[in-house]
Protein backbone atom coordinates (compact mmCIF):
# COMPACT_ATOMS: atom_id res chain seq x y z
CA UNK A 1 0.00 0.00 0.00
CA UNK A 2 1.55 3.18 -0.93
CA UNK A 3 0.19 6.65 -0.30
CA UNK A 4 1.49 10.00 -1.89
CA UNK A 5 2.47 11.84 1.14
CA UNK A 6 2.62 15.27 1.11
CA UNK A 7 1.71 17.25 4.85
CA UNK A 8 1.75 21.28 4.68
CA UNK A 9 -0.45 22.18 7.82
CA UNK A 10 1.91 20.21 10.33
CA UNK A 11 4.93 21.44 8.43
CA UNK A 12 4.77 24.93 7.69
CA UNK A 13 2.40 26.19 10.66
CA UNK A 14 3.41 26.42 14.07
CA UNK A 15 3.33 23.27 16.36
CA UNK A 16 2.52 23.05 20.00
CA UNK A 17 5.72 22.80 22.02
CA UNK A 18 4.57 20.84 25.03
CA UNK A 19 4.54 17.22 22.89
CA UNK A 20 2.38 15.54 26.21
CA UNK A 21 -1.45 14.41 25.30
CA UNK A 22 -2.69 16.09 28.39
CA UNK A 23 -5.92 18.63 28.05
CA UNK A 24 -4.91 22.19 28.47
CA UNK A 25 -5.14 25.50 26.80
CA UNK A 26 -2.71 25.85 23.60
CA UNK A 27 -1.14 28.75 22.92
CA UNK A 28 1.26 30.22 19.96
CA UNK A 29 0.29 26.92 17.76
CA UNK A 30 -1.89 25.86 15.01
CA UNK A 31 -1.38 22.18 16.46
CA UNK A 32 -0.79 19.68 18.99
CA UNK A 33 0.96 16.54 17.90
CA UNK A 34 -1.12 13.34 18.79
CA UNK A 35 -1.14 9.55 18.27
CA UNK A 36 -4.27 7.96 18.15
CA UNK A 37 -5.45 5.22 20.70
CA UNK A 38 -4.67 1.65 19.60
CA UNK A 39 -7.57 -0.54 19.57
CA UNK A 40 -8.43 -3.75 21.02
CA UNK A 41 -9.69 -5.56 17.88
CA UNK A 42 -10.47 -3.00 15.21
CA UNK A 43 -12.61 -4.77 12.07
CA UNK A 44 -13.38 -3.42 9.24
CA UNK A 45 -17.51 -2.66 8.62
CA UNK A 46 -17.90 -0.46 5.53
CA UNK A 47 -15.60 1.19 2.78
CA UNK A 48 -16.40 3.90 0.09
CA UNK A 49 -14.84 3.04 -3.25
CA UNK A 50 -14.93 6.04 -4.59
CA UNK A 51 -13.08 7.91 -1.66
CA UNK A 52 -10.39 5.05 -1.80
CA UNK A 53 -9.91 6.19 -5.36
CA UNK A 54 -9.50 9.98 -4.66
CA UNK A 55 -6.97 8.87 -2.50
CA UNK A 56 -4.48 6.61 -4.77
CA UNK A 57 -5.79 3.52 -3.30
CA UNK A 58 -7.03 0.23 -4.72
CA UNK A 59 -9.72 -2.50 -3.40
CA UNK A 60 -6.70 -4.63 -3.38
CA UNK A 61 -4.99 -2.34 -0.17
CA UNK A 62 -8.51 -2.34 1.41
CA UNK A 63 -7.79 -6.25 2.20
CA UNK A 64 -4.10 -5.29 3.63
CA UNK A 65 -3.87 -5.57 7.45
CA UNK A 66 -1.89 -2.16 6.88
CA UNK A 67 -4.94 -0.42 5.73
CA UNK A 68 -6.53 -1.51 8.74
CA UNK A 69 -4.17 -0.46 10.88
CA UNK A 70 -4.14 3.04 8.73
CA UNK A 71 -7.92 3.39 9.41
CA UNK A 72 -8.54 2.46 12.66
CA UNK A 73 -5.38 3.90 13.89
CA UNK A 74 -3.35 1.16 15.46
CA UNK A 75 -0.52 2.10 13.47
CA UNK A 76 0.76 5.43 12.62
CA UNK A 77 1.77 5.47 8.79
CA UNK A 78 5.73 5.55 8.13
CA UNK A 79 7.21 8.96 7.79
CA UNK A 80 3.72 11.02 9.32
CA UNK A 81 3.31 12.82 12.43
CA UNK A 82 -0.28 13.23 13.47
CA UNK A 83 -1.82 16.46 15.16
CA UNK A 84 -5.14 17.85 16.48
CA UNK A 85 -6.30 21.36 14.93
CA UNK A 86 -6.70 24.09 17.74
CA UNK A 87 -9.62 26.32 17.07
CA UNK A 88 -12.08 27.74 19.03
CA UNK A 89 -15.62 29.18 18.27
CA UNK A 90 -18.85 30.13 19.21
CA UNK A 91 -21.70 27.52 20.61
CA UNK A 92 -25.47 27.96 20.43
CA UNK A 93 -24.75 31.67 19.74
CA UNK A 94 -22.06 32.02 22.73
CA UNK A 95 -18.17 32.47 22.93
CA UNK A 96 -16.52 29.56 24.07
CA UNK A 97 -13.24 29.61 23.90
CA UNK A 98 -10.31 27.17 23.18
CA UNK A 99 -12.51 24.22 21.61
CA UNK A 100 -10.30 22.07 18.95
CA UNK A 101 -10.11 18.52 17.68
CA UNK A 102 -11.56 16.51 20.75
CA UNK A 103 -11.44 13.46 18.86
CA UNK A 104 -10.35 13.76 15.50
CA UNK A 105 -6.96 13.20 14.82
CA UNK A 106 -5.32 14.42 11.61
CA UNK A 107 -3.07 11.79 9.96
CA UNK A 108 -1.86 13.11 6.68
CA UNK A 109 -2.34 14.47 3.47
CA UNK A 110 -2.22 13.19 0.53
CA UNK A 111 -1.90 14.25 -3.23
CA UNK A 112 -3.21 12.41 -5.95
CA UNK A 113 -4.18 13.47 -9.52
CA UNK A 114 -2.86 16.92 -8.45
CA UNK A 115 -5.74 16.93 -5.19
CA UNK A 116 -5.16 17.67 -2.05
CA UNK A 117 -6.73 15.37 0.27
CA UNK A 118 -6.29 15.71 4.21
CA UNK A 119 -7.00 11.75 6.44
CA UNK A 120 -8.55 12.48 9.96
CA UNK A 121 -9.66 9.71 12.17
CA UNK A 122 -13.13 10.73 14.11
CA UNK A 123 -13.31 8.79 17.51
CA UNK A 124 -9.56 7.91 17.38
CA UNK A 125 -8.50 8.71 21.78
CA UNK A 126 -8.33 11.82 23.10
CA UNK A 127 -6.34 15.21 22.34
CA UNK A 128 -5.19 18.19 24.52
CA UNK A 129 -8.86 19.38 23.20
CA UNK A 130 -10.72 16.74 24.62
CA UNK A 131 -12.08 18.83 27.86
CA UNK A 132 -13.93 16.62 30.10
CA UNK A 133 -14.37 13.66 26.82
CA UNK A 134 -13.06 10.09 26.09
CA UNK A 135 -12.01 11.34 22.75
CA UNK A 136 -14.13 8.39 21.44
CA UNK A 137 -16.79 7.43 18.91
CA UNK A 138 -19.53 4.79 19.32
CA UNK A 139 -21.18 2.94 15.99
CA UNK A 140 -24.05 4.41 16.23
CA UNK A 141 -23.23 7.88 15.32
CA UNK A 142 -20.06 6.59 13.28
CA UNK A 143 -22.71 4.86 10.91
CA UNK A 144 -24.63 8.49 10.74
CA UNK A 145 -21.53 10.23 9.37
CA UNK A 146 -19.74 7.62 7.10
CA UNK A 147 -23.55 7.48 5.56
CA UNK A 148 -24.34 11.23 5.26
CA UNK A 149 -21.15 12.05 4.31
CA UNK A 150 -21.45 9.99 1.01
CA UNK A 151 -24.84 10.73 0.86
CA UNK A 152 -24.70 14.39 0.82
CA UNK A 153 -21.82 14.18 -1.86
CA UNK A 154 -24.06 12.06 -4.42
CA UNK A 155 -26.76 14.72 -3.79
CA UNK A 156 -24.57 17.50 -5.27
CA UNK A 157 -24.20 19.27 -1.89
CA UNK A 158 -20.39 20.25 -1.26
CA UNK A 159 -19.51 18.05 1.92
CA UNK A 160 -16.91 16.26 3.59
CA UNK A 161 -16.40 12.54 2.53
CA UNK A 162 -16.09 9.61 4.37
CA UNK A 163 -13.52 6.73 3.57
CA UNK A 164 -14.14 4.42 6.05
CA UNK A 165 -15.71 2.77 9.34
CA UNK A 166 -14.56 0.39 11.81
CA UNK A 167 -15.57 -1.12 15.03
CA UNK A 168 -12.75 -0.66 17.17
CA UNK A 169 -13.56 -3.84 19.53
CA UNK A 170 -14.01 -1.22 23.21
CA UNK A 171 -17.03 -0.59 24.59
CA UNK A 172 -17.50 3.18 25.01
CA UNK A 173 -20.03 5.05 28.11
CA UNK A 174 -22.12 7.35 26.91
CA UNK A 175 -25.56 9.24 27.81
CA UNK A 176 -27.66 9.52 24.69
CA UNK A 177 -30.37 11.81 26.23
CA UNK A 178 -27.71 13.76 29.07
CA UNK A 179 -30.75 12.26 31.38
CA UNK A 180 -28.64 10.65 33.83
CA UNK A 181 -28.58 7.10 32.19
CA UNK A 182 -25.30 6.34 30.10
CA UNK A 183 -24.88 2.93 28.99
CA UNK A 184 -22.18 1.30 27.01
CA UNK A 185 -22.14 1.30 23.46
CA UNK A 186 -19.96 -0.41 20.78
CA UNK A 187 -16.85 1.91 19.71
CA UNK A 188 -16.02 2.97 16.19
CA UNK A 189 -14.06 5.21 13.86
CA UNK A 190 -14.36 6.91 11.03
CA UNK A 191 -12.16 7.58 8.69
CA UNK A 192 -12.98 11.67 7.18
CA UNK A 193 -11.68 13.24 4.25
CA UNK A 194 -11.72 16.55 2.66
CA UNK A 195 -9.19 18.92 1.42
CA UNK A 196 -8.76 20.57 4.74
CA UNK A 197 -10.52 19.86 7.80
CA UNK A 198 -9.48 23.99 8.73
CA UNK A 199 -12.72 26.09 10.73
CA UNK A 200 -14.22 29.87 11.35
CA UNK A 201 -12.91 28.64 14.60
CA UNK A 202 -9.43 28.22 13.37
CA UNK A 203 -8.94 32.02 12.79
CA UNK A 204 -11.26 32.71 15.55
CA UNK A 205 -8.99 31.47 18.18
CA UNK A 206 -5.67 33.52 17.09
CA UNK A 207 -7.93 36.50 16.94
CA UNK A 208 -9.33 36.36 20.61
CA UNK A 209 -5.82 36.32 21.64
CA UNK A 210 -4.42 38.65 19.53
CA UNK A 211 -1.81 36.07 18.06
CA UNK A 212 -1.90 38.00 14.79
CA UNK A 213 1.16 36.41 13.84
CA UNK A 214 -0.45 32.90 13.75
CA UNK A 215 -3.31 34.57 12.43
CA UNK A 216 -1.66 35.97 9.22
CA UNK A 217 0.15 32.22 8.89
CA UNK A 218 -3.02 30.59 8.76
CA UNK A 219 -4.56 32.82 6.73
CA UNK A 220 -1.98 32.99 4.16
CA UNK A 221 -1.72 29.11 4.17
CA UNK A 222 -5.08 28.69 3.59
CA UNK A 223 -5.06 30.81 0.68
CA UNK A 224 -2.08 29.58 -0.53
CA UNK A 225 -3.26 25.88 -0.76
CA UNK A 226 -7.24 25.76 -1.14
CA UNK A 227 -7.63 29.49 -2.73
CA UNK A 228 -4.73 29.72 -5.29
CA UNK A 229 -6.77 31.83 -7.57
CA UNK A 230 -6.70 34.46 -5.52
CA UNK A 231 -3.43 36.98 -6.89
CA UNK A 232 -3.55 40.08 -4.68
CA UNK A 233 -1.46 41.72 -2.15
CA UNK A 234 -1.77 43.06 1.31
CA UNK A 235 -6.12 43.82 2.69
CA UNK A 236 -6.89 43.15 -0.99
CA UNK A 237 -6.10 39.57 -0.85
CA UNK A 238 -7.63 38.75 2.57
CA UNK A 239 -10.79 41.20 1.40
CA UNK A 240 -11.01 38.75 -1.61
CA UNK A 241 -10.46 35.43 0.86
CA UNK A 242 -13.11 36.71 2.83
CA UNK A 243 -15.57 37.23 -0.14
CA UNK A 244 -14.67 33.33 -1.40
CA UNK A 245 -15.70 32.18 1.44
CA UNK A 246 -18.96 33.86 1.87
CA UNK A 247 -19.63 32.51 -1.83
CA UNK A 248 -19.30 29.07 -1.49
CA UNK A 249 -21.43 29.38 2.31
CA UNK A 250 -24.02 30.61 0.20
CA UNK A 251 -23.66 27.99 -1.98
CA UNK A 252 -23.53 25.06 0.74
CA UNK A 253 -26.78 26.48 2.72
CA UNK A 254 -28.39 26.78 -0.65
CA UNK A 255 -28.05 23.23 -1.37
CA UNK A 256 -28.80 22.23 2.64
CA UNK A 257 -32.47 24.03 1.77
CA UNK A 258 -33.31 22.59 -1.80
CA UNK A 259 -32.62 18.91 -0.59
CA UNK A 260 -34.43 19.74 3.35
CA UNK A 261 -31.32 18.76 5.13
CA UNK A 262 -31.16 20.18 8.56
CA UNK A 263 -27.00 20.56 10.32
CA UNK A 264 -28.52 20.49 13.71
CA UNK A 265 -25.00 22.71 15.33
CA UNK A 266 -24.17 25.44 13.05
CA UNK A 267 -21.29 26.35 15.82
CA UNK A 268 -18.63 28.73 14.09
CA UNK A 269 -16.33 25.67 14.80
CA UNK A 270 -18.30 23.60 12.67
CA UNK A 271 -18.26 25.47 9.92
CA UNK A 272 -15.50 24.57 7.21
CA UNK A 273 -13.15 26.98 5.47
CA UNK A 274 -13.68 25.42 2.12
CA UNK A 275 -17.76 26.39 2.74
CA UNK A 276 -18.33 22.06 3.16
CA UNK A 277 -21.05 20.68 5.48
CA UNK A 278 -18.68 19.30 7.82
CA UNK A 279 -19.53 17.57 12.07
CA UNK A 280 -22.56 15.22 11.24
CA UNK A 281 -23.69 15.60 14.28
CA UNK A 282 -27.54 15.54 15.49
CA UNK A 283 -28.87 16.31 11.45
CA UNK A 284 -31.77 15.37 9.95
CA UNK A 285 -34.18 15.44 6.97
CA UNK A 286 -37.38 17.57 6.60
CA UNK A 287 -40.05 14.74 6.70
CA UNK A 288 -43.22 16.14 7.90
CA UNK A 289 -42.29 20.15 6.40
CA UNK A 290 -41.74 22.34 9.48
CA UNK A 291 -39.17 24.58 8.13
CA UNK A 292 -39.20 25.70 12.43
CA UNK A 293 -37.86 21.86 13.22
CA UNK A 294 -34.11 20.81 14.61
CA UNK A 295 -33.13 17.65 15.42
CA UNK A 296 -31.23 18.52 18.13
CA UNK A 297 -32.37 17.99 21.56
CA UNK A 298 -29.69 20.43 22.97
CA UNK A 299 -31.30 23.30 20.63
CA UNK A 300 -35.11 22.25 21.40
CA UNK A 301 -36.40 24.99 23.51
CA UNK A 302 -34.42 28.11 21.51
CA UNK A 303 -34.64 25.90 17.80
CA UNK A 304 -31.71 28.36 16.60
CA UNK A 305 -30.68 26.09 14.04
CA UNK A 306 -34.16 25.12 13.34
CA UNK A 307 -34.57 24.71 9.11
CA UNK A 308 -35.37 27.90 8.16
CA UNK A 309 -32.91 29.92 10.14
CA UNK A 310 -29.87 27.89 8.36
CA UNK A 311 -29.33 31.12 6.06
CA UNK A 312 -29.13 33.13 8.64
CA UNK A 313 -27.00 31.44 10.66
CA UNK A 314 -24.19 31.01 8.40
CA UNK A 315 -24.82 35.13 8.03
CA UNK A 316 -23.71 35.40 11.76
CA UNK A 317 -21.38 33.19 11.50
CA UNK A 318 -19.88 34.90 8.51
CA UNK A 319 -19.83 37.85 10.89
CA UNK A 320 -17.74 36.03 13.89
CA UNK A 321 -15.34 34.99 10.75
CA UNK A 322 -15.26 38.65 9.42
CA UNK A 323 -14.40 39.92 13.24
CA UNK A 324 -11.51 37.35 13.26
CA UNK A 325 -10.19 38.58 9.94
CA UNK A 326 -10.38 42.13 10.79
CA UNK A 327 -6.90 42.76 11.93
CA UNK A 328 -5.22 41.55 8.72
CA UNK A 329 -7.77 43.49 6.66
CA UNK A 330 -8.59 46.80 8.78
CA UNK A 331 -11.14 48.38 6.68
CA UNK A 332 -14.68 48.35 7.84
CA UNK A 333 -16.59 49.64 4.93
CA UNK A 334 -15.21 46.96 2.63
CA UNK A 335 -15.60 43.92 5.19
CA UNK A 336 -19.32 44.87 5.53
CA UNK A 337 -19.51 45.05 1.64
CA UNK A 338 -18.32 41.63 1.13
CA UNK A 339 -20.90 40.65 4.32
CA UNK A 340 -24.03 42.24 2.35
CA UNK A 341 -23.16 40.69 -0.85
CA UNK A 342 -24.13 37.43 1.16
CA UNK A 343 -28.20 38.10 1.82
CA UNK A 344 -27.88 39.76 -2.09
CA UNK A 345 -26.02 36.38 -3.51
CA UNK A 346 -28.73 34.07 -1.43
CA UNK A 347 -31.38 36.35 -2.54
CA UNK A 348 -30.66 35.84 -6.00
CA UNK A 349 -30.09 32.51 -6.44
CA UNK A 350 -32.90 31.21 -4.15
CA UNK A 351 -35.62 32.38 -5.81
CA UNK A 352 -34.21 30.19 -9.25
CA UNK A 353 -33.86 27.22 -7.06
CA UNK A 354 -37.09 27.31 -5.71
CA UNK A 355 -38.36 27.72 -9.10
CA UNK A 356 -36.42 24.58 -10.41
CA UNK A 357 -38.25 22.77 -7.85
CA UNK A 358 -41.34 23.38 -9.27
CA UNK A 359 -40.23 23.02 -12.86
CA UNK A 360 -41.05 26.40 -13.58
CA UNK A 361 -38.65 29.34 -15.37
CA UNK A 362 -41.15 31.85 -15.16
CA UNK A 363 -40.49 34.80 -12.83
CA UNK A 364 -40.11 34.26 -9.11
CA UNK A 365 -44.15 34.51 -7.99
CA UNK A 366 -43.57 34.76 -3.95
CA UNK A 367 -47.11 35.38 -3.06
CA UNK A 368 -47.67 31.46 -4.55
CA UNK A 369 -43.95 29.93 -3.41
CA UNK A 370 -45.44 31.87 0.80
CA UNK A 371 -48.65 29.64 -0.03
CA UNK A 372 -46.89 26.36 -0.81
CA UNK A 373 -44.87 26.70 2.16
CA UNK A 374 -48.35 27.10 4.51
CA UNK A 375 -50.26 24.29 2.70
CA UNK A 376 -46.87 22.31 3.07
CA UNK A 377 -46.47 22.84 6.78
CA UNK A 378 -50.54 22.91 7.46
CA UNK A 379 -50.60 19.32 5.98
CA UNK A 380 -47.95 17.70 7.61
CA UNK A 381 -46.38 16.74 4.26
CA UNK A 382 -43.43 14.72 3.47
CA UNK A 383 -40.89 17.57 1.79
CA UNK A 384 -38.63 14.65 -0.60
CA UNK A 385 -42.19 12.84 -1.96
CA UNK A 386 -43.87 15.77 -2.53
CA UNK A 387 -41.37 17.93 -4.88
CA UNK A 388 -40.38 14.30 -6.56
CA UNK A 389 -44.02 13.45 -7.17
CA UNK A 390 -44.88 17.12 -8.42
CA UNK A 391 -42.90 16.17 -11.98
CA UNK A 392 -45.87 13.68 -12.30
CA UNK A 393 -48.55 16.68 -13.26
CA UNK A 394 -49.46 17.09 -16.37
CA UNK A 395 -50.10 20.26 -18.05
CA UNK A 396 -53.57 18.52 -19.46
CA UNK A 397 -54.36 17.56 -15.48
CA UNK A 398 -57.44 18.82 -14.13
CA UNK A 399 -56.53 20.33 -10.06
CA UNK A 400 -58.29 17.65 -8.32
CA UNK A 401 -55.94 15.07 -10.54
CA UNK A 402 -52.85 16.85 -9.50
CA UNK A 403 -53.74 16.92 -5.98
CA UNK A 404 -54.56 13.22 -6.47
CA UNK A 405 -50.07 12.96 -7.24
CA UNK A 406 -48.97 14.14 -4.48
CA UNK A 407 -51.07 12.76 -1.95
CA UNK A 408 -49.35 9.93 -1.11
CA UNK A 409 -46.95 12.51 0.19
CA UNK A 410 -49.23 13.49 2.95
CA UNK A 411 -48.97 12.12 7.05
CA UNK A 412 -52.61 12.31 7.08
CA UNK A 413 -54.26 12.69 3.84
CA UNK A 414 -57.50 12.01 5.64
CA UNK A 415 -57.24 15.86 7.11
CA UNK A 416 -56.68 17.24 3.35
CA UNK A 417 -60.25 18.50 3.71
CA UNK A 418 -62.76 21.54 3.54
CA UNK A 419 -60.35 24.95 3.49
CA UNK A 420 -57.36 23.14 3.33
CA UNK A 421 -58.33 21.17 0.54
CA UNK A 422 -59.86 23.82 -0.99
CA UNK A 423 -57.07 25.61 -0.69
CA UNK A 424 -54.85 23.16 -2.08
CA UNK A 425 -57.03 23.03 -4.66
CA UNK A 426 -56.57 26.42 -5.79
CA UNK A 427 -53.20 26.56 -5.52
CA UNK A 428 -52.63 23.69 -7.96
CA UNK A 429 -55.07 25.13 -10.45
CA UNK A 430 -52.37 28.22 -10.44
CA UNK A 431 -49.48 26.24 -10.96
CA UNK A 432 -50.89 23.97 -14.21
CA UNK A 433 -51.39 27.84 -15.37
CA UNK A 434 -47.80 28.22 -14.49
CA UNK A 435 -46.55 24.89 -16.23
CA UNK A 436 -48.91 25.58 -19.39
CA UNK A 437 -47.32 28.56 -20.07
CA UNK A 438 -43.62 26.87 -20.38
CA UNK A 439 -42.93 25.77 -23.39
CA UNK A 440 -41.43 22.68 -22.87
CA UNK A 441 -43.27 19.59 -22.77
CA UNK A 442 -44.08 17.44 -19.23
CA UNK A 443 -41.72 14.92 -20.26
CA UNK A 444 -38.65 17.79 -19.94
CA UNK A 445 -40.00 19.17 -16.86
CA UNK A 446 -40.05 15.98 -14.91
CA UNK A 447 -36.93 15.29 -16.30
CA UNK A 448 -35.44 18.86 -15.00
CA UNK A 449 -36.80 19.00 -11.50
CA UNK A 450 -36.37 15.27 -10.81
CA UNK A 451 -32.32 16.60 -11.02
CA UNK A 452 -33.10 19.14 -8.25
CA UNK A 453 -35.97 16.73 -6.36
CA UNK A 454 -33.89 13.84 -5.01
CA UNK A 455 -36.27 10.48 -4.58
CA UNK A 456 -33.89 9.15 -1.89
CA UNK A 457 -32.41 10.79 1.42
CA UNK A 458 -30.70 9.65 4.37
CA UNK A 459 -34.40 9.72 6.10
CA UNK A 460 -33.12 9.06 10.18
CA UNK A 461 -35.35 6.12 10.52
CA UNK A 462 -33.09 4.00 7.52
CA UNK A 463 -30.03 5.36 9.80
CA UNK A 464 -31.58 4.07 12.82
CA UNK A 465 -32.42 0.81 11.22
CA UNK A 466 -28.75 0.20 9.83
CA UNK A 467 -27.65 0.88 13.32
CA UNK A 468 -29.76 -1.35 14.91
CA UNK A 469 -28.92 -4.37 11.99
CA UNK A 470 -24.70 -3.29 12.74
CA UNK A 471 -25.35 -3.46 16.35
CA UNK A 472 -26.09 -7.46 15.93
CA UNK A 473 -23.13 -6.94 13.47
CA UNK A 474 -25.16 -7.13 10.13
CA UNK A 475 -23.98 -5.05 7.80
CA UNK A 476 -26.19 -5.38 4.49
CA UNK A 477 -28.42 -2.87 5.35
CA UNK A 478 -26.05 -0.29 5.72
CA UNK A 479 -24.49 -1.54 2.20
CA UNK A 480 -27.62 -1.04 0.99
CA UNK A 481 -28.23 2.27 2.04
CA UNK A 482 -24.74 3.28 1.19
CA UNK A 483 -25.28 2.17 -2.91
CA UNK A 484 -29.20 3.39 -2.48
CA UNK A 485 -27.70 6.56 -1.79
CA UNK A 486 -25.10 6.59 -4.28
CA UNK A 487 -27.67 7.67 -7.26
CA UNK A 488 -30.22 9.77 -5.46
CA UNK A 489 -32.17 10.93 -8.36
CA UNK A 490 -32.61 7.94 -10.25
CA UNK A 491 -35.69 5.92 -9.93
CA UNK A 492 -33.83 2.48 -8.77
CA UNK A 493 -37.29 0.53 -8.69
CA UNK A 494 -35.24 -2.29 -6.81
CA UNK A 495 -35.19 0.03 -4.00
CA UNK A 496 -38.47 1.62 -3.92
CA UNK A 497 -39.29 0.69 -0.61
CA UNK A 498 -37.11 3.18 0.72
CA UNK A 499 -39.12 5.95 -1.31
CA UNK A 500 -41.35 5.94 2.00
CA UNK A 501 -42.99 8.48 4.38
CA UNK A 502 -41.13 7.95 8.07
CA UNK A 503 -43.24 4.84 9.59
CA UNK A 504 -45.15 5.76 12.40
CA UNK A 505 -43.26 3.96 14.64
CA UNK A 506 -40.20 6.55 14.13
CA UNK A 507 -42.18 9.78 14.44
CA UNK A 508 -41.10 10.40 18.67
CA UNK A 509 -38.16 7.06 18.08
CA UNK A 510 -34.79 8.46 19.98
CA UNK A 511 -32.27 8.68 16.65
CA UNK A 512 -35.26 9.17 14.59
CA UNK A 513 -37.03 12.27 15.53
CA UNK A 514 -34.52 14.01 18.02
CA UNK A 515 -30.97 13.08 18.67
CA UNK A 516 -28.28 15.01 21.19
CA UNK A 517 -24.75 15.72 20.60
CA UNK A 518 -23.65 12.36 22.35
CA UNK A 519 -21.80 10.58 20.14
Amino acid sequence: MKLNLHDTFNTQLSADSDISNTRRQVYEACFSYVKPRVPSNPKLIHVADEVLELIGLTKKDVASQEFLSLISGSKVYPETQPYAMAYAGHQFGNWAGQLGDGRAINLFEVLHHNHRWTLQLKGAGETPYSRNADGLAVLRSSIREHLCSEAMFYLGVPTTRSLSLVTTGDKVLRDILYNGNPAYEEGAVVCRVAPTFIRFGNFQLFAARKDFKNLKALTDYTIKYFYPEIRENGKEKYLQFYQEVVNRTVEMVLHWQRVGFVHGVMNTDNMSILGLTIDYGPYGWLEDYNPDWTPNTTDAEGRRYRFRNQPDIALWNLVQLGNALYPLIEDITAMEAVLNSYSRRFDEKFPIMMQEKLGLTSEYDTDFQDELTTLLTASETDMTIFYRNLANVLKSDMPSEALTKVDIAFYQPENIVTTLKTSWLNWMELYLEKINAETISDGERMLKMNTVNPKYVLRNYMAQLAIEAAEKEDYSLLDELYHLLKNPYDEQPQYEKWFAKRPDWAKNKIGCSMLSCSS
